[in-house]
């Protein structure tokens, strides 16, 4: 079984049965978890903890609370009252179907649920106490005011703004790359890695998401709507700066060459085989959606 329907096995299995009250709500949850995506993030949690323990198990459920505080960013940030989409993943925003009130409630509803199957008995037992308390630090850190939460804010309060670059790397180390690195150093913590893995999972995580956004920025300019499965052309239409207006397309693809060899780099430091996060790297600095 191949890494995507694994994870995707678990994370279906977290979601609450719907014949309650609270149908609607649980619905709009499943609507967002199963509309796709490449699943990095607990990707990354799963690699990066195979490079030292041999339980993928222990790995899985983390894995899986990560994804549902990523979809549940998701939901929010295609709220009017934010980035304002109607499209995600070639599908109606989760707000277009449920509504403002109840896509607001869902992605509440999925960051309780991250932090409760975190902390259930069975990831307790399998990762250990202080593993788990470890991973819900980290994750509550990269996702709150001062992580992709703060990040947002940022990105609100520097529309039709010429920011600089300095505040554009800013805000994109925390709204899209705290999850990437949360997810490289959750792996680590859950393997019981040394101090030097857990800066070199760190240092490969903040290179990824920085590559990562740049990337989002290209392809937002040079994609279509039917390959992205979302609105192209939202920063220009949202009249924010970002890498692409700053620093031109070819500077952007060379710099996300620059910061994948540096991700790659870091990955020297583990006495294992990383092909398979080298892999995901190269990869994710070629994608074209």
């Amino acid at each position: 079984m191949d890494d995507i329907k694994l994870i995707e096995n678990e994370l279906y299995s977290y979601i609450p049965d719907n014949e309650t009250l609270e149908k609607n709500l649980i619905d709009s949850m499943a609507y967002s978890l199963k509309a796709g995506g490449k699943r990095i993030r607990p990707r990354l949690v799963l690699e990066f903890y195979r490079l030292i323990g041999d339980n993928e198990a222990v790995a899985l459920p983390f894995g899986c609370a990560l994804e549902m505080i990523h979809t549940y960013s998701l939901i929010h940030d295609d709220l009017p009252c934010m980035d304002d989409d109607d499209m995600r993943r070639g599908k109606p925003s989760n707000h277009k179907v449920f509504g403002e009130d109840i896509a607001l409630l869902a992605g509440d509803a999925l960051q309780s649920l991250a932090f409760e199957i975190m902390t259930s008995p069975a990831a307790v037992k399998l990762a250990g106490a202080e593993a788990a308390c470890k991973c819900v630090n980290i994750l509550a850190s990269y996702c709150g005011a001062l992580g992709m939460v703060g990040g947002q804010v940022i990105d609100l309060e520097n529309e039709s703004k010429s920011a600089p670059l300095e505040v554009i790397r800013e805000m994109d180390i925390k709204k899209t790359g705290g999850l990437i690195k949360a997810a490289c150093e959750m792996g680590c913590a859950l393997g019981k890695a040394s101090e030097e893995q857990m800066k070199a999972a760190t240092l490969f995580g903040e290179n990824i998401g920085i590559s990562f956004q740049i990337m989002d920025d290209i392809l937002d300019v040079t994609s279509s709507a039917e390959t992205l499965g979302k609105p192209i052309g939202s920063d220009i239409d949202n009249d924010k700066t970002n890498y692409v207006s700053l620093l031109g397309i070819d500077r952007c693809r060379e710099l996300v060459d620059e910061l994948t060899d540096e991700a790659l780099k870091a990955l020297d430091v583990f006495d294992a085989d990383t092909s398979a996060l080298k892999k995901m790297a190269l990869e994710l600095s070629k994608r074209e959606k």
